[in-house]
């Protein structure tokens, strides 16, 4: 099934209205920030005095910080603080932010969009310092630009709170939203909370049952347009 035929779907099924917002997930969606993140993951679990072992490395991806700390100190019984446990991590990776790449196309399609007026935010389990930083680093903080956190919510994704909650500063139903993502736990979020998901096109996941694989960043703007 093609991105047209899920949002056409959509209007059949009582969403008679075109999608009013879109939500973007931040981290492997408008910015490839994941390698230089397992760096400062493999980093502070080395400082620490822990291997950074490749399947803790994975088990990290999409993982909210509260919960990676609880999986490394249930894993390894480690000593610091999350105060500390944090400022290992933020202090590699705001050393090497500017090796971090932006995903272009997605970038562009967010411009276009917000030429056109279409109401959009993003949605990360990153903190807040780590959110900020990354948005200035691909030019889209903004004044009155809407972006929802893990430190803005009680539950991070995959529950659905932060898409709920960029729905409800957006003005917006949640059936009337885009949720853009490109993890499971990402996914699992925008459709639990009644949204339209769709999973980028550089993403490995297999896309979980209502979501839908983007072929090109371009088909959300051709879909808003229409």
């Amino acid at each position: 099934m093609t991105f047209t035929d899920t949002f056409e779907n959509a209007r059949d099924n009582g969403r008679d209205r075109p999608a009013r917002a879109v939500l973007w997930d931040m981290d492997g969606t408008l910015i490839d920030s994941e390698p230089i993140a397992l760096e400062a993951l493999a980093n502070a679990l080395t400082q620490v005095g822990v291997e950074p072992r490749r399947d803790v490395l994975d088990a990290a991806v999409g993982m909210s910080a509260d919960a990676l700390y609880a999986m490394v100190c249930d894993e390894f019984c480690i000593s610091c603080s999350n105060a500390e446990w944090e400022a290992l991590k933020h202090e590699y990776y705001f050393s090497n932010l500017h090796r971090v790449p932006v995903i272009s196309e997605a970038v562009e399609v967010w411009h276009l969009l917000a030429a056109k007026g279409v109401r959009q935010a993003v949605v990360t389990n990153s903190d807040r310092i780590i959110t900020d930083a990354n948005l200035r680093h691909i030019q889209m903080a903004a004044p009155g630009a809407i972006s929802v956190c893990r430190n803005d919510v009680r539950h991070g994704k995959p529950e659905p709170e932060p898409y709920l909650r960029a729905a409800w500063l957006l003005g917006v139903d949640p059936h009337e939203a885009l949720v853009i993502e490109d993890s499971i736990g990402g996914a699992k979020s925008g459709l639990t909370a009644g949204m339209q998901t769709l999973i980028v096109p550089q993403s490995t996941i297999r896309p979980p049952n209502g979501a839908t694989k983007l072929h090109s960043y371009r088909e959300i703007y051709s879909a808003i347009s229409d």
